[in-house]
């Protein structure tokens, strides 16, 4: 094999039965029409459904095909990464199974590695999804960029081309649990930015919740930013000061006015419940830290795997 001419794309999957097929059939076609050799794996985060069944028939007649089975769900972070770390290409493409990453845009990726780019990537200029959906997902990307110690790529969801020297880092860093969006930015390399429209998901149902994506945007915050612990800090100094000038305050009124002046107990339960809420608040972000080192130190493999195919 000639250098720089594998490319590998990685597809991780979860209950996909009506996805894979069609992801399989336009990733061939598209590499068909560019005459470039490539390996395509698949990695399943143990679906229910037919998805392996169906991985297994493609596999058996297309030895392009490798497929990863994983003993349980390590969930939408940590099998993505562990699918790429196994990529043997010369480049690497993050492709997801619900079509919304257009497998069309694959040449234009090439390309740009090809041009002396080490990192290129998909970027939602265009988008089917409903309002809400698009304004939720602007304001986060946004928020992040903004709490972010470095400069992020917005409107990226990790669709793109990666170079082999890159994926050699990303596994130096050794992050059990790693924000990858995040990450690429904190490389510092030279990104080029693609422009794309994105379609709604036309077959099955989306596997992101309010639970794993309110999980994305506490790992992304966590990883990549001290400002929440230094907003702790910041609150908890100006509260003790205003605390302490009404208490003066109080004081200063009652003794002047002790007989008509009462102090009474609403401001003493709202004060309390409003502290009390401030206290909880960043309790649970300084346990988001800790919860973060906690996996850090831990050190346990991205994903188990039950079964490879084509390997």
């Amino acid at each position: 094999m000639s250098a720089r001419n594998l490319i590998t794309v990685v597809t991780a999957c979860f209950n996909e039965e009506d996805n894979v097929r069609e992801v399989y059939k336009r990733v061939r076609n598209t590499f068909h029409d560019i005459s470039l050799d490539y390996e395509h794996i698949f990695i399943d985060n143990a679906s229910k459904d037919s998805t392996v069944e169906i991985l297994r028939e493609i596999a058996a007649d297309d030895p392009n095909i490798k497929v990863i089975i994983n003993n349980r769900n390590f969930g939408h972070i940590r099998s993505p990464t562990h699918g790429i770390f196994q990529a043997a290409g010369d480049a690497v493409i993050s492709l997801v199974a619900d079509l919304q990453d257009p497998p069309e845009l694959i040449p234009e990726l090439i390309e740009a590695w090809r041009s002396g780019y080490k990192i290129a990537v998909g970027v939602k200029q265009t988008s089917d999804e409903t309002f809400l959906k698009k304004a939720v997902r602007k304001s986060f990307y946004r928020a992040i960029d903004r709490l972010a110690d470095t400069k992020t790529i917005l409107d990226f969801t990790g669709f793109g081309i990666y170079d082999r020297s890159v994926i050699n880092v990303l596994k130096e860093l050794d992050d059990p649990y790693p924000y990858f969006r995040g990450l690429i930015s904190e490389l510092g390399y030279k990104v080029k930015q693609i422009s794309y429209h994105q379609p709604i998901r036309k077959k099955g149902i989306t596997k992101n919740n309010i639970f794993s994506l309110f999980d994305m945007a506490l790992l992304a915050v966590t990883s990549h930013s001290l400002v929440p612990l230094r907003l702790a800090t910041f609150i908890g100094i100006t509260s003790s000061i205003v605390s302490f000038v009404i208490g003066i305050t109080y004081l200063v009124y009652k003794l002047i006015f002790w007989d008509v002046f009462d102090l009474g107990l609403a401001p003493i339960l709202i004060g309390q419940f409003f502290l009390g809420s401030v206290i909880l608040l960043f309790l649970g972000i300084i346990g988001e830290y800790i919860g973060s080192i906690h996996r850090f130190v831990a050190r346990r493999p991205l994903v188990i795997e039950k079964e490879r195919i084509n390997f």
